[in-house]
């Protein structure tokens, strides 16, 4: 029997990330799911800056198209890192439950965001992250940096940055959480659209009945849900992965209706300005809970004195 194949970057943590799912498919159908790790222009390119090379799909093309030209089945993103317009031939099969979308602070010497001094340099390559530690600590430099997990906790190790902000998702499927110096609250950080999920794609045609009902099994409802409405408030910003977007929605059950809360975040990325607002409504209604924020982020956007630059979260 052929094995199922799972397409991947090469990367550390996106293997982690894909076995994940390739162990979960394999206990359900009782059958051999092997990875297959495809190289990406992001993973290719590690100095130009994302915005530089495209933002949005310098990490999905070329694993996307592994699928549609047969070299693998299936195919697992990071789900903050794909475009919110479909690929043609392709779907969204599964997005199973969501890991912590919080960021965190790994910092020399165990320092958080309130104890790092004046003029401290902190490493990201995230405009979203970037325009929030502005408003928090205009008083810290924010360098541009690109690499793995391994590479950016290294930059600190060897001081050529006090700092780097990073996804706990990512740290906790690599078992490195005990680096982190500061686990950062929505209240200060919000996250990208659909950070700390995965996706997993499938071809639009999928004649594996046995595959289908196993990635239907995979797929969570809620996580589906939250961020839907997360990146329905980004496409309809038309963001790509250049400006400062961040989002989180959550659910809950008031007398027997789900509900869906979204915040949203909208800054300049030079930080001398930001606009945050949230919305509430049912979480059948997630789509358009998304674009209603976007548009309210907009509309309080063009009365600021400080408009936002368009592009996307990363």
């Amino acid at each position: 029997m052929t094995a199922i194949r799972v397409a991947t970057r090469a990367s550390a943590l996106a293997r982690t990330q894909s076995q994940a799912i390739a162990n979960a498919l394999s206990l359900r159908l009782g059958e051999t799911v092997e990875l297959v790790e495809i190289r990406t222009h992001g993973d290719a390119d590690q100095t130009t800056p994302l915005a530089l090379m495209g933002g949005v799909g310098v990490f999905v093309t070329a694993v996307r198209e592994a699928v549609l030209n047969g070299q693998a089945d299936l195919a697992v993103h990071s789900l903050k890192d794909l475009p919110t317009a479909a690929a043609q031939g392709l779907m969204v099969a599964a997005i199973p439950p969501r890991a912590s979308a919080h960021d965190v602070l790994i910092a020399r010497d165990g320092l958080t965001l309130q104890t790092l001094p004046t003029g401290a340099r902190i490493g990201t390559g995230s405009p979203r992250r970037a325009s929030q530690m502005k408003v928090l600590r205009p008083d810290l430099e924010v360098v541009g940096v690109r690499g793995n997990v391994d590479t950016r906790i290294a930059l600190v190790d060897q001081g050529s940055v006090d700092a780097v902000v990073l996804a706990q998702a990512g740290l906790e499927r690599l078992g490195r959480l005990a680096d982190v110096s500061q686990f950062l609250d929505f209240a200060d950080m919000l996250p990208a659209p659909g950070q700390g999920a995965l996706a997993v794609e499938s071809r639009l045609v999928n004649d594996d009945e046995r595959l289908r009902t196993a990635l239907a099994e995979l797929d969570h409802a809620d996580t589906r849900l939250a961020v839907t409405a997360e990146r329905a408030l980004l496409a309809a910003l038309e963001a790509g992965c250049s400006a400062p977007v961040g989002a989180y929605a959550t659910l809950s059950n008031e007398s027997g209706t789900s509900m869906l809360h979204l915040a949203g975040f909208l800054g300049a990325s030079e930080g001398s300005g930001h606009i945050r607002k949230s919305v509430t409504g049912d979480s059948a209604d997630a789509e358009r809970l998304g674009r209603e924020l976007a548009k309210e982020l907009l509309a309080a956007t063009e009365s600021s004195t400080s408009r936002p630059v368009k592009g996307g979260a990363a």
